[in-house]
């Protein structure tokens, strides 16, 4: 058996996307030296976060706002007004020129398995360093937590089963039927683009709801507020996304226009062939594509993280990022910060509060 590399520090942030780059920034503005204060640790093996992995068709264009990063115009970085530039490219892109200029050196790849407690010490245990920190900051985001609702006779299915994660192309889905779930602004994307190439079912648990205007600084704010309220009281939260509706975009009204959004309610049960409604209607399928979300990925923090009865996380904090039961945890990137929207002031807030309760 080989022994595990040690190394001790401050704190730990776990997580080097949107949230986690932001954190580290603040740490570094208040005075705290990488390695010997605090660390920073990232699965990816390269940087850019979650959208080093998005489709190849997700553009600038079909997102609803990259935020800049504290300190980084990503417009300026990037070079480019073009709108027609991949995400999955261009935000790593910014991503790394980001921790160069600001020398936030962050160990990846590297998956925290597990944190426990131990003698007033978290102990972030990966397959071959064991680090141990005073206090720590999570920014794991959602992406490697993808979500998928059970429904009876799923197992039986004969075709494919996909999550929004999944995608690529378009293109591998030709010749077949889709049913497309979901009613997020990614279930959107891809019932546009799979729909050119194939025929396609939309199912949706509630009716979409389109919005017209663009989201602005003041949608995103509200649409933070809503979550933050959810958490503050220790419920699961609701996405961001959830809240913000559908923008009613040119390729929307294309939809329409094609008859593609003829959205049916959610089907009760999963069949061999496809799946089945309540009143007896079936529709057979090749592919189940699940455009469902994710949940917060905080597996390796299960035995140090207090939960409530209803399996949420008691927030505290000027933005809700402190763990109430447990203040040297703090979460960016749990509830209202699990996006761009919140993820710079929520790693803002997580830094500075964390260093006061550690007495730093």
């Amino acid at each position: 058996m080989v022994s595990k590399i040690r190394y001790k520090t401050k704190i730990a942030v776990i997580g080097a996307g949107q949230a986690g780059l932001s954190a580290a920034y603040h740490l570094k503005k208040q005075g705290l030296n990488i390695g010997a204060d605090f660390i920073v640790l990232d699965e990816a093996p390269r940087p850019g976060g979650a959208w080093q992995y998005r489709w190849p068709s997700l553009t600038l264009s079909t997102v609803n706002r990259i935020h800049d990063l504290p300190g980084l115009s990503f417009e300026e970085t990037l070079g480019t007004h073009d709108t027609a530039v991949q995400a999955n490219a261009a935000v790593p892109y910014y991503y790394d020129v980001y921790e160069k200029k600001f020398g936030i050196q962050v160990y990846r790849p590297l998956k925290v398995e597990q944190v426990y407690l131990h003698q007033e010490r978290f102990y972030i245990d990966s397959a071959r360093t064991l680090f141990s920190a005073a206090g720590i900051i999570n920014a794991t985001g959602t992406w490697e937590n993808p979500y998928i609702p059970e429904y009876p006779g799923a197992r039986l299915f004969q075709g494919e089963q996909l999550h929004t994660r999944d995608f690529k192309t378009a293109d591998h889905f030709k010749g077949k039927h889709v049913i497309v779930v979901g009613a997020g602004i990614s279930a959107i994307q891809l019932l546009d683009q799979i729909s050119k190439v194939t025929t396609t079912t939309w199912v949706t648990r509630r009716p979409p709801e389109f919005r017209q205007g663009p989201f602005d600084d003041m949608a995103g704010h509200n649409a933070v507020a809503m979550v933050e309220e959810r958490v503050r009281q220790g419920l699961p939260p609701l996405s961001v996304v959830s809240v913000t509706g559908l923008p009613l975009s040119p390729e929307v009204l294309d939809m329409k226009a094609r008859g593609v959004l003829n959205r049916l309610p959610m089907f009760s049960e999963i069949t061999r062939e496809g799946v089945k409604w309540e009143d007896g209607r079936e529709e057979k399928a090749d592919v189940i594509l699940w455009n469902t979300g994710f949940k917060s990925a905080l597996e390796h923090l299960k035995p140090v993280l207090p939960r409530e009865e209803g399996g949420g996380i008691l927030m505290a904090g000027r933005l809700a990022t402190e763990v109430a039961r447990e203040p040297r945890i703090h979460l960016a990137g749990y509830g209202p910060s699990a996006s761009t929207i919140g993820a710079n002031r929520a790693g803002a807030a997580a830094a500075r509060e964390l260093m006061i309760t550690l007495g730093m």
